[in-house]
């Protein structure tokens, strides 16, 4: 048996209700369909090491989010990520924090930042939503914004939950967060152990330029369109306040990623090009670079990220465990008839995280 039967195997390999056995339907249904847990979270804003800001949503109980209603303590807290209303919360050692990195466009209120939450609330871990800067509705002050493997935003975000937790911690990316996950485990080698004690990855593009391109034609372009309903006026929000990041008409013109990613994405970031953004961003070539308790759960018909792009087990080291299930979709798998369920996803990844980590 190879190592990704061995991991589908323990996983409890996904099976899509007879309804869904489209790629498509199990994608648009988890985010548009699928029953939406209720989430009370408590909003804490980070001042970044280049003096930007983020915000970082914690899940509170039903009874701690009343004690803060009755107290009138703010939702918003504004010290660098260390609340006020601390006391009101689980001690810090008393259960395993869980940090969530979203994909493109996400919050704390994607479907899956709700699942995710409420089953760290189920098993009365501490759960947090990162907001990438600019996400979650908080505009974050520098000519920057975003993206795909920005693991040094990782790398600072997970020093700072490790300076305020002396328990276990594990972190969970979806989509462009598990990529930039991923990415920073491999950049990190050995020394990701010392921050996180183990890591899941879900739905990550291993591989930038495939996904780009799996994205810009036939009925995946409905997912672009999407994507740049948001995309494009946020460029054009930050070229407002900063003139002469890029060029506007070219912004305007963008239906793909492959475009966004040439006049927006990588001029705002650094890079030269699309395709060396593309080339210095991907997982894919960090992942044999990976030393700590990695999870890498990847559909195999998830369209944003084609199956001929994911890495093989060759070459990994024995800590990295491929799920590769056939179906799936990108984050969807899931399950039930009406109302829709993506249970299988949060419970899944976390019985993983108590297995490896004996919690």
């Amino acid at each position: 048996m190879s190592c990704t039967e061995k991991a589908i195997v323990r996983l409890r390999g996904y099976r899509a209700p007879w309804w869904a056995r489209n790629a498509h339907v199990q994608t648009v249904t988890a985010s548009r369909l699928s029953q939406k847990p209720v989430v009370n979270y408590q909003r804490n804003i980070w001042q970044t090491p280049d003096d930007d800001v983020l915000a970082v949503d914690e899940v509170m109980s039903t009874c701690e989010a009343a004690v803060l209603q009755k107290t009138s303590v703010p939702i918003v807290q504004t010290e660098e990520g260390l609340s006020t209303s601390r006391a009101h919360r689980r001690p810090a050692s008393s259960s395993v924090q869980l940090v969530l990195f979203h994909g493109l466009e996400g919050s704390s209120q994607s479907h899956y930042s709700l699942a995710f939450m409420q089953e760290a609330l189920r098993l009365n871990w501490q759960g947090s939503v990162v907001h990438f800067r600019g996400c979650g509705g908080l505009p974050n002050r520098k000519p920057r914004a975003y993206h795909s493997g920005d693991s040094a935003e990782i790398d600072w975000i997970l020093r700072r939950f490790r300076s305020r937790h002396d328990g276990l911690l594990v972190a969970v990316g979806v989509s462009l967060g598990a990529n930039a996950l991923l990415k920073w485990l491999g950049e990190q080698g050995e020394s990701a152990s010392k921050l996180v004690d183990a890591c899941a990855a879900v739905c990550a593009p291993q591989d930038l330029r495939a996904g780009a391109y799996a994205l810009a034609s036939g009925v995946n372009l409905m997912y672009m369109r999407y994507f740049l309903h948001s995309l494009i006026p946020n460029a054009l929000e930050r070229l407002q306040r900063f003139p002469g990041l890029y060029d506007k008409a070219s912004v305007l013109q963008s239906r793909t990623f492959i475009a966004f990613d040439e006049y927006v994405t990588a001029p705002l970031h650094g890079f030269n090009d699309a395709e060396h953004y593309w080339a210095s961003s991907s997982c894919g070539p960090w992942l044999g670079a990976i030393r700590s308790p990695c999870l890498v759960l990847n559909p195999l018909n998830d369209p944003f990220v084609p199956a001929k792009s994911l890495r093989s087990p060759s070459g990994l080291h024995s800590s990295v465990q491929l799920a590769y299930p056939h179906d799936g979709g990108h984050v969807g798998f899931v399950q039930g008839g009406m109302p829709i369920t993506i249970d299988w996803l949060p419970k899944t990844i976390c019985q993983w995280f108590k297995e490896t980590l004996n919690a």
